[in-house]
Order: structure tokens, then sequence, then C-alpha cells
């Protein structure tokens, strides 16, 4: 983009075209764009980072924030970074033969290579660049026009190298193994900028070296939660702490107690490998130093133990990329902490499966994140207790760890309790976050003195009128939670205090410590229970028991319904009695087997049915009403076979054929005397429990009266504890009920609606038999017609109908 005579590209422009670049790249490696996603997401991650900091690095210099002198300086650290990650990442592509993949990394690895050369002398030019990246170029435009052929032609043309193997098995990546290479990349990152002035390369820190790590801290956060989305805990942790320290800090108790957390997560890393916990000793180093010298990350000491993160970054890296992609591993240390702990009678150690991050409501794509919630009260406490005196209030840099620590990160935290269906847990950390944000902000960011007063007191206040609710709900779910919630009142009080300038010595000093220690007890009880079955770290019961509380545990299973076995241990249930809750086509239903009497008279006392809406009974197909398709008519079975699988219901004549599914004295809660209604609902889920039940009894999941049950958390919060088990498919495809059809006029040719639902009256018409909507005059020449065409099997089938229905 540029001479040494003259810039080609305004620096502004070049920053927010490579800005726009990163996030599309960003975009595609997040989304997993090919089935050999790991090694390709890695990449592509990896280069959206790095044209993501150049531009903000660009648009600092277009701006004139940052001297055009410092442009060296200032990309150099986050280059050579790159260069090296990089290199790794195309080595990891040669073991496993994706020459397209290899060629990319390795030349914007030596394109940043080159660059530096041509940044630290004027005199090699900037050829040598733009060749490696007009190969990158060349590549990229042959891989994506093959791929372009390969969609068009529907796989028939294949150009060599677009094609990867391991895409045409349909391999899915289950781990997080390209999100932790990412990670490591941005440690990589990070580490290289704060290490540079101690080998010389840059004479200091300054504004130019932000971008990078900036950088590195938000792309750790998106890391972060692709780890929940790989149910990986521990990892999403990590790099929550990590993205933390990419935001400078001064010597406060802040680093000691940051030392402290990262000391547990590296001893409950080990689980997964030494490696890790080894690794992750480095950061617990790095913290140790900062509070050790008053110059913090400005001085020797801390920058050299960022050297040893930049070089155990890159074995790191190295390691982890290569077992990533090849069959051969290299030995991390796994299973040494499991073949310990069994030696310890004492510790049961919980299996490293996902299913124990499924909560109790249903089906997740997320892990629990209270760890790291709790952590982050834990840093904001702290680091509040620091006071600024008269000092610059961005002195002491105690704005990031309030705001950043405190509500950014808890946030993030609450949006995933939220997704795992934790209602009040989210809630919590959502107001924390906050409220750590607001007076991180208002006290830390000079803005307090001036506002302090009425003002302040009025939304202090607000937050504590929102704690006093959390606080009470707290109460139904466990003492901790309780304690946790009443000590952040106990804070919000001080902050009142405060604000009206009534604040008692060392009150507020004692009161954040008392909160930081009981947010470490439940971070520490949060991540040893995660990681061992026996013993627990009480956290306590609920202080007050109330029914529907607590999401169903220890009551019935809520299973999610994606997967064959839970709706095989659903069916069991069934089979032996139980009731359950079950997603359709519409919303969702309470369940009975038709041959279990008792479950169905238990199904229509728990629903507290009226009189004028009775059960109703379901089938899988037509092909289960064969034992008793002699005594229904033919033309209601044309009807049936046209119209389901839908969202039909059809009000039929009873009769004694309904006596044949079992349902002995529970069949008077089936219908009316005179009419009930069936259907088969077009759901994979259902059709495959009653095909495992057989017919089944089914009313809506709710109390008569109230609305109808649109999620698998409704079922229990409606019904308690009278329900055996709830198949979990979130919410409803679709609010409106289904379209309910009388057919008990069907052999003179007539239909009724007693509801219109999903399906309107239209397409429920153009399912009907076109005999259905004759007259009883034509049927003499239809005669004459079967006669003429007796060959026909449906014409037959027709014939006998009208013949019966005279």
């Amino acid at each position: 983009a540029s001479t040494p005579e003259k810039d080609f590209i305004p620096h502004n422009a070049l920053g927010i075209l490579l800005l726009i670049i990163a996030a599309l790249i960003a975009y595609t490696g997040v989304r997993h764009s090919l089935s050999h996603s790991r090694l390709f997401s890695t990449l592509c991650l990896t280069v959206s980072a790095l044209w993501c900091g150049s531009g903000l690095v660009y648009i600092l210099i277009g701006q004139r924030v940052v001297p055009l002198t410092e442009l060296k300086s200032s990309l150099i650290p986050g280059l050579a970074a790159f260069t090296l990650a990089l290199f790794i990442i195309g080595t990891a592509a040669l073991f496993v033969k994706t020459p397209v993949l290899l060629v990319i990394a390795i030349s914007i690895s030596l394109a940043c290579a080159h660059q530096i050369a041509a940044l630290s002398d004027s005199d090699f030019g900037q050829s040598a660049t733009a060749a490696n990246y007009l190969l990158v170029c060349l590549v990229c435009a042959y891989f994506g026009f093959g791929r372009l052929l390969y969609t068009i032609t529907q796989g028939k043309v294949k150009p060599p190298g677009t094609i990867m193997k391991s895409e045409l098995k349909t391999e899915q990546n289950q781990s997080c193994s390209d999100v932790m290479s990412v990670g490591l990349v941005m440690n990589l990152l990070s580490a290289s900028v704060l290490a540079c002035p101690l080998v010389g390369v840059v004479p200091q820190l300054s504004v130019g070296h932000v971008p990078w790590l900036w950088t590195a801290g938000v792309f750790q956060l998106g890391m972060c939660v692709l780890c929940y989305q790989a149910m990986d805990t521990l990892a999403a942790t990590f790099y929550g702490f990590t993205s933390l320290l990419k935001f400078p800090f001064s010597p406060v108790p802040f680093p000691v107690v940051f030392a402290v957390l990262f000391s547990v997560l590296a001893l409950f890393s080990c689980q997964k490998s030494l490696l890790d916990g080894l690794y992750h000793l480095f950061f617990v180093a790095y913290c140790i130093s900062i509070a050790a010298q008053p110059q913090g990350f400005f001085q020797g000491g801390t920058q050299g133990v960022q050297g040893a993160i930049f070089v155990a970054s890159a074995g790191v890296l190295f390691v982890t990329t290569f077992n990533m992609v090849s069959s051969t591993k290299i030995p991390t240390g796994q299973g040494h902490f499991k073949a310990l702990v069994t030696r310890i009678s004492s510790l049961t150690l919980r299996a490293l499966d996902k299913d124990r991050h499924t909560p109790r409501l249903g089906y997740s794509k997320y892990a629990d994140a209270e760890v790291l919630g709790h952590a982050c009260n834990v840093l904001a406490a702290f680091a509040i207790t620091a006071t600024i005196g008269d000092r610059n209030p961005l002195t002491v840099l105690v704005l990031p760890w309030a705001v950043v620590a405190g509500g950014v990160l808890q946030l993030l935290c609450g949006s995933v309790a939220f997704a795992r269906g934790k209602t009040l847990e989210s809630t919590a950390f959502i107001l924390y976050g906050l409220m750590w944000t607001v007076w991180g902000l208002t006290r830390f960011g000079g803005l307090y003195s001036e506002t302090r007063g009425f003002n302040v007191a009025v939304g202090i206040i607000s937050f504590m009128m929102f704690n006093l609710l959390l606080t009470i709900a707290a109460i139904f779910l466990n003492v901790a939670w309780f304690v946790y919630a009443f000590t952040f009142q106990l804070i919000l009080i001080s902050f009142l205090l405060d604000a009206i300038g009534a604040l008692p010595y060392g009150y507020d000093i004692g009161i954040t410590i008392i909160f930081g220690l009981v947010s470490f007890y439940c971070f520490l009880a949060n991540i040893f229970n995660s990681t061992f079955q026996s013993p627990q770290i009480p956290l306590g019961r609920p202080l007050v028991n109330l029914g529907g509380v607590a999401g169903g545990e220890g009551v019935c299973p809520h299973v999610p319904a994606r997967k064959a076995t839970s709706v095989q241990q659903i069916a069991e249930i069934m089979k032996n009695g139980g009731i359950c809750g079950m997603p359709t086509d519409t919303v969702y239903v309470l369940v009975a087997a038709c041959n279990r009497p008792d479950a169905v008279i238990k199904a229509y006392k728990v629903k507290k049915q009226a009189e004028d809406r009775p059960m109703s009974m379901w089938i899988s197909s037509v092909k289960q009403l064969e034992p008793v398709r002699h005594l229904l008519s033919p033309l209601l079975l044309d009807f049936m076979e046209a119209a389901w699988p839908s969202s039909i219901s059809m009000v039929i004549p009873r009769g004694p054929w309904l006596d044949i599914f079992g349902l002995g004295d529970a069949a008077k809660h089936i219908g009316t005397p005179q009419s009930i209604a069936i259907r088969s609902p077009d759901c994979a889920v259902a059709t495959h429990l009653i095909n495992l039940v057989g017919p089944i009894a089914v009313t809506s999941a709710n109390p008569t009266g109230e609305a109808d049950t649109t999620h698998h958390n409704q079922v229990y919060a409606k019904l308690g504890k009278k329900v055996e088990g709830v198949l979990c498919d979130g919410p409803s495809p679709e609010n409106i009920a289904s379209t309910v059809v009388d057919c008990t006029k069907i052999e003179t040719g007539q239909i009724g609606f007693f509801r219109v639902g999903l399906i309107p009256k239209s397409k429920v018409k153009q399912a009907m038999p076109i005999f259905a909507h004759l007259s009883i005059k034509a049927f003499d020449y239809l005669n004459f017609v079967f006669v003429v065409f007796r060959s026909s099997r449906f014409l037959r089938k027709l014939r006998t109908g009208i013949v019966k229905g005279k």
C-alpha cells in the first residue's frame, strides 16, 4: 500500500478496510465454513486478529493520535507475534496435507517478517511483502473459484486442493481445540507487545501498542463465549481471566487476588492435562510480579515474565495445534490428575462429559458460567478497595477492573446463564454487572465528585430495590446465593451512605472485603463441585421450599428432545404409568399411554380438565388404526391419509373400536359420549415417542383456563411435581393451537369446524377426498363408472364406501 516516497492508500482508509475484512474473516472462522473446521477456523480467526490490530494502528496514525514516526515501533511487536503464530499454523497444515491453508499461513507469515524488515530498514523495500500477499491473493482466488464450481455443479467438479478429505466424511468438530489455539495466539500477541521493550525492539510502551492489546482482549472474550458453546468451563474461565490481563494495571490488592484465582484455576485445569496447569502458572507469576513492583508492567521484572509467557505460549500453541490435526499426539500429561484422585478414597472425580453441564430444564448449547461470574465479583470487589485520594483517577487504573471485570464479563456470564434457563443467576449477574459498570465510570472516571448527592442516591436506591427482590428470591434457591445477594445489598448501602456523605470510616472497605470473600467461596465451591462428584463444598439448601422452584431438581428428568435416548427414556416412563410433557408441532402437551388407564386418569386430574374440554387421542400414523380399520368409515380413513401428519385434529364418532386400545375405565375422559378427537402430529419427536408407546391420550400442558404452554420451562412451572418427565425442545415452533375439524358427518360429504387454528379452512378442504363433495344423486352415475373401471383399486374402495354409506 505504500512506498518510501508515497502512501498509495491513506492510513485511515487502509485501517477501515482492514477492519471490515477482519470482521468478515472472523465471521467465517466462527461459522466453521469447512468440515475441516478446526485448522480452518484457527487460521481465519488468527488472520482476522492480524488485520484488526493493524487496522486500528493505521487509524491511530491517520488520526494523528500516534505520530507517523512511531509507526515502526507500533507495528513490529504485533507483526512479530503473528509471524511466529502463522508459521506454527502453517506447520500444522503441512502435517495434514492441506496445501491451500499451508500456502496462506506461510505466505502471510513471511509477509509479516518482510514487513518488519522493511520497517526496520527502508532500503529493504516492500517488494517481498507484496509478492507474498500476491501469492495469497492467487491461492485464495483459486480456492474460492474451486469451491464455487463445486457448489454450482453439486460436487461434480472438484478442483484439486479445494475439497478437504475430511469434508467427504461429514466429520463434525465437537471440541474447542481451534478455540484454544486462537486464545494461545492472543496470549502470544500480548506477551510480544509487553516484552518487546525488555529486548530493545521498541524503546518503550506507547499508545500505538494499545490496539494490539485490546484486539487480543476482545478476541479472547470471543474465545470465552466459544468455549462455553463447546461445554468447556475451565477454558472459558481461563480466557475470561487472560482477556483482563490485556488492560495494564497498578499494584493494588487486585493482582494479589488475581494470582490466587489463577492458582485455583491452574490446579483444577490439571484434570484436562498437566500442560494446561503448568501453563496457567505463568500467569500466576505475572500477577505476582505486577504486585511486587511499583511501576507494574513498565518494569523489567514484569516484562521478563511476559517474555517467558511468549515462549510458553509458542510451545503450547505448537503442541495444541499439532494434537488438533494429527493422529499422533504429543504427550500433555492427560490422565495423571485422574490417576492421583483415584488413589484418594475420599474423592470421586466427575467424568469429563458435556452432560454434566446440561441444565435441569432441558437442552442448552452453553456450559455453566457461574465460576467466571463469581470470580468477576471477587475481582471487582477487591479492585474498588483502592483509594485514589488526590491523584488522577487514571493513574490508579482501577477503572478497567471495576468496569471490565465486574461489568463486561459479568454481563457475558449473565447472558450465558440466561441461555441455560437459570433465571435468578442470570438476573443477578446482569444487575451486578450494570452496578459495577455505573459505579466504576462515575467514581473512577472523575464524575463522582461532581454528581455526589441526591442524583447518585436515587440511582443507588433503584439498584437496591432490584437487589432486594433478588435477595428474597434467593431464599428459594440456596443459602449461598442468599448470603451472596444479601452482602451485595450491604455494599449498595455503603454506596448510598457515601453518596449522602454519611459513610462511617472503614465500613465500605470492610463490607467489600466480606463480599469478595463470599464470592470467592462461591467461585471455589462451583469449580470444586463441577470437578468432584464427592465430597461437595456445601452451598446450602433453600431456606424456603416452594413447589415449582429450582427447575424440577430431583422431581423428574428434563431431557433434550433431540436425543433418541431421551425419547426412549420418556417412553419407558410412560409405559410404566407416568405422565410427561412433550413438544409438538404447535404447543407443549401433557401425555399418557392409552394402554395405562391409571396414567390417563392421573393426567386428567392433573390438568383439572373442564368437562367441555375433554382429552384427545393421538397416533403416529393411520397404520396404528389398522386393528380397528374395519370399524371406521373408508371415507374417513382416506381423509386421514390425505390430511395427516399435520396440525389438524379430527372429531369422529365414538364407537366400540375405542375399547381395543386398552383405555378401560379411562375411556370416559377421552372425548364425549358421542365423539372423540384424534390427531397425528407433524412433529418428528412426538411421532417417534408414539411409535414407541402406542396411541396416547393428550391434553394441553396447562391448567384449564390458563394460557397454552409454549416452552419446556413452563411445563414444570405450571404443573409442578405432578409430571414424571419432560421432553425439552425450547420454545414452541408455533403459538397457535391445532385446527379442530368436525368429521362426524363426513359420509354425507360435509365437514365442520370447531376451531380454526394453525391450518386454515381452505387447506383443510383441499385435503378432502373429491367424492366428499358429491351429492347423493351422483352416486348412481358413479356406480356405472365403477362397473366400467372395476380394475381400479381406488374406485373399488370408493364404491364399497358409498354402498355402506347408503
